[in-house]
């Protein structure tokens, strides 16, 4: 003990120096980095301490029911987030390679609790085996690129868990509206990927439009220097108008209109021969189990990339990308290309990389994808 309370008192020493340095001292980029790595390493000992506290049942002297509840009660902290601290520690038990990581701050937090929500014992020897390519893929790769890629393996790990937990989503849906006390509503439910990405898709394009709506109304009321300030609705409000909006167009649906159909992109390379590729558009990796009951009334989109199947460079000369072209870089690229950005395709732009000016082409090889900021930010440079 009095070892532990001598590096304690060292530590709190340095934070000490930290808190009374000049923040203008740590705000740096490399600063703030250094900072949240070492806040990494010290969450990693935090949680194997706290995991030790619960095996020593250090908590029952006090007469606390478990150790999350002491320690909830003990740092005013929800049982949850105390209960996870708990998990977390008991975790690197059966996580060697994942432990190393995070106290060397190479991973945080988030990728630990990855790991700890796709292990159980019928993948145990799966991930024994697989734990250091796991741990380079949440070292070298963006967390959404990194929960994807831990998605597909536990998918190949223990696929009838996959089915499983695919099928309980579905059944776990679930949609209340209730009335208030003043009558006004109080909305609260659950969807499955499938059924919330059709969801999301919608109200987002119409809160698309009332957002173009808005932006015209107010830079006709204030003028080109027009900033989000201005608008007539906050984004809670528009999101809430759009979806008001969804019900009044329901109620205005002819009767017996076509409904439409939704459409599946299946991406085809030789990645896809090696594993298995099985995603929304949305990134949101599902099992293909989950999309059999849309099979019936859906589209099969076919982008085929690097052979002659399908022609997609079309109009090369056209200043905009569209149609084919537009479709492919998409479908390809999937979100911004800025390494500091994650806007999904449908809501970017598409860039020509050599740009139009100095002769580049619009053809797929030379088109990504760009959201409005950083398409705007590049050709602000010199």
């Amino acid at each position: 003990m009095p070892v532990l309370t001598d590096l304690t008192t060292l530590l709190a020493s340095h934070i000490d120096a930290l808190v009374d340095a000049d923040v203008a001292t740590l705000s740096d980029g490399e600063s703030v980095e250094a900072l949240h790595r070492q806040l990494d390493r010290l969450e990693a000992v935090l949680s194997r301490a706290t995991a030790a506290f619960s095996a020593d049942s250090g908590h029952r002297p006090d007469g606390a029911y478990s150790a999350a509840t002491w320690l909830a009660t003990r740092r005013h902290l929800p049982l949850s987030s105390a209960r996870r601290r708990v998990r977390l520690g008991r975790a690197l038990l059966h996580m060697g390679v994942v432990e190393e990581a995070w106290l060397a701050g190479e991973i945080g937090s988030a990728q630990v609790g990855a790991f700890e929500a796709v292990y159980t014992p019928a993948v145990a020897e799966a991930f024994a085996r697989d734990q250091k390519q796991l741990v380079g893929y949440a070292t070298d790769m963006g967390y959404k690129a990194f929960a994807r890629a831990l998605a597909y393996w536990a998918q190949l790990a223990d696929p009838d868990e996959a089915d499983d937990r695919a099928a309980a989503q579905f059944e776990s849906r679930h949609f209340h509206a209730s009335q208030t006390l003043y009558s006004s509503w109080r909305l609260d439910g659950r969807l499955d990927p499938i059924g919330g990405a059709i969801f999301a898709a919608e109200l987002g394009r119409i809160e698309d439009e009332m957002f173009a709506a808005d932006w015209a109304e107010a830079r006709a009321r204030v003028g080109e220097g027009v900033s989000s300030l201005d608008l007539a609705r906050t984004y809670p409000q528009r999101r809430a108008d759009a979806l008001v909006e969804m019900a009044r167009r329901s109620a205005a649906m002819p009767e017996g209109a076509r409904m439409p159909e939704p459409l599946f992109s299946v991406l085809v390379g030789w990645e896809t021969f090696r594993g298995r590729i099985c995603e929304l558009a949305n990134g949101t990796v599902v099992t293909p189990g989950s999309l059999v009951p849309w099979l019936e009334q859906s589209w099969i989109e076919r982008i085929v990339f690097d052979t002659p199947s399908r022609v997609t460079d079309v109009g090369v000369r056209r200043r905009i990308f569209t149609g084919a072209t537009r479709r492919a870089v998409e479908v390809r690229d999937r979100e911004c290309f800025h390494p500091y950005c994650e806007v999904p395709a449908d809501q970017c732009q598409i860039d020509h990389i050599e740009p139009w000016s100095a002769g580049g082409l619009t053809t797929v090889d030379n088109g990504r994808v760009a959201c409005g900021f950083h398409n705007r930010q590049r050709h602000r440079r010199p």
